[in-house]
């Protein structure tokens, strides 16, 4: 059932990809929450996580409970459409092909203009060779983030996992945008979404290695990941930089100076054509956890 769900949803998101923008009031709700319980006490902070991401979770598992009962096609349909809701494959796959399009066809500014519009702050600065830098880091970054963290945790717990890590997510970025408005509130939804990644983050990395540079991936992770901020961008970044054979992080500049970040990584400078080998490698790692999750389906029908 998980692995029918994963492929049904998957497709409908290609053909028609779901606007993250219509939950728009849900970003209303987590500001409302920023608002009225930035205390600085740590309890005030646990109390607006947990009224952020409960209701919600227990509804999607409320559902999933009520519609098995009725029927498992219902159950089936329930599970489809949460997962559409939740994995956004094309909320980040369409802005990489922009930029890399822009680049091919030597619309610098242009590649400059959506670069900035998707990271959130300007890339008026950046050259072709740090556009492509930042486009294959966020990348990385957020196909996990979008994709397959939604789907260990959906293969784990159902609807009601994918909903859960889908708003730890939001919380994280929304509550981390001004960190120094937040005060205990963006910390405590850093380290909460840091223990709910923990596993997920590092099967990602691991995949990433598994399709692409098995012992250079595993290098670069092993050696270069603790340096990165926050550890699990680290992981993912020097796992995907060591698998595809390029140099990730690095200088920015920004202002007229520069903004030092690790190397992570080995081997070339990023380029259009490593745009290209890191859609490769996200595809390869998702057809990977789709075959796993495939032959567990067998096994448990056999079983």
């Amino acid at each position: 059932m998980t692995f029918f769900s994963l492929i049904v949803a998957l497709l409908m998101e290609q053909v028609r990809p779901f606007d993250g923008k219509t939950f728009a009031f849900m970003l209303n709700h987590f500001s409302w929450l920023k608002t009225h319980l930035t205390t600085g006490e740590k309890r005030h902070s646990i109390l607006a996580w947990m009224i952020a991401t409960l209701p919600l979770t227990l509804f999607a598992g409320l559902v999933t409970l009520l519609s098995h009962r009725l029927n498992p096609v219902a159950s089936w349909a329930w599970s489809v459409l949460v997962l559409y809701l939740t994995m956004g494959f094309r909320q980040f796959s369409h802005a990489y092909t922009a930029i890399d399009k822009a680049l091919k066809e030597g619309e610098l500014q242009k590649a400059r203009d959506l670069l900035g519009a998707w990271q959130g702050k300007s890339a008026t600065e950046y050259n072709a060779e740090e556009i492509c830098r930042v486009s294959i880091e966020l990348g990385l970054v957020y196909s996990h983030t979008y994709v397959f963290g939604v789907i260990f945790f959906f293969a784990a717990f159902g609807p009601m996992g994918a909903v859960l890590y889908r708003l730890a997510t939001a919380l994280n970025d929304e509550w981390n945008k001004h960190p120094e408005d937040a005060l205990h509130l963006g910390k405590f939804a850093s380290g909460a979404f840091e223990v709910i990644d923990w596993i997920p983050s590092r099967l990602t990395a691991l995949s990433f290695a598994i399709v692409g540079d098995f012992e250079d991936a595993l290098y670069c992770w092993r050696t270069q990941a603790l340096s990165w901020r926050p550890v699990a961008h680290g992981i993912l970044l020097s796992s995907g930089a060591g698998a595809l054979g390029v140099k990730l992080g690095g200088a920015l500049p920004d202002g007229g100076l520069k903004v030092f970040r690790p190397v992570m990584g080995m081997g070339d400078e990023a380029d259009s054509a490593y745009m290209q080998s890191t859609v490769g490698l996200i595809w390869r790692s998702l057809l990977l956890w789709l075959l796993l999750i495939l032959l567990l389906t067998i096994a448990n029908l056999i079983g």
